[in-house]
This record gives structure tokens, sequence and C-alpha cells, in this order.
């Protein structure tokens, strides 16, 4: 029976301290910047971990008054490359965990 304790603690101990760890890299990812760029880079649109848009740069070559629809479709998918860099760097850096718990 006190050897089933033991185990228990040691596994609640492990347990603790991969918390504090998902914890320290998600904080890091949620300050780390990543950038997506459509068409050749003529609109890139920066933003944190934790989705918060930082920056949006549009080249003037991008801007043509008579076709706002293809600007405003460069600036999606700008956001949407961003977003996508932002999610594969969180499952690349946060997966690594769910592999040591149990259940997943």
């Amino acid at each position: 029976m006190r050897g089933n304790m033991g185990n228990m603690q040691g596994m609640m101990k492990q347990m603790q301290k991969m918390q504090k760890q998902i914890e320290e890299t998600q904080n890091e990812l949620n300050v780390t910047e990543y950038t997506g760029f459509a068409a050749n880079e003529l609109v890139a649109v920066t933003m944190t971990g934790d989705k918060k848009v930082t920056d949006v740069t549009i080249k003037p070559e991008a801007v043509d008054p008579d076709d706002v629809e293809m600007l405003q479709d460069l600036v999606l998918m700008a956001t949407n490359d961003a977003l996508e860099k932002v999610e594969a760097d969180q499952k690349a850096k946060l997966g690594k965990f769910a592999k040591g718990m149990p259940g997943f």
C-alpha cells in the first residue's frame, strides 16, 4: 500500500513539473512574433503567438484604387499565413507534452 502512495506522489510531482513547463512554453509562444505574407510579400501581417495582430505592412504597388478587393484578399491571405505559422509552432512545441500525458 505504501508503494502505491509513493508512486502516486512521484506521478503528481511529475505532472506539476510538466504543467509548469507547458505554462512556460505557452508564455514563450505568446510573445513570439510570426509574420505571414501574401503575393511576393506585397502584404505582410505580424502577430504574436496569442494571435494578436501587431503590424500590417502594405507595399505601395499592392494598392490599386480600382481593385480594393484584391488588396483585401492579400490582407486575408497574409493574416491566414501568419495564423498557420502560429498554429504550427504551437503544435510543434506543445505537442510533445501531450505524448507524456495519459489519455492523449
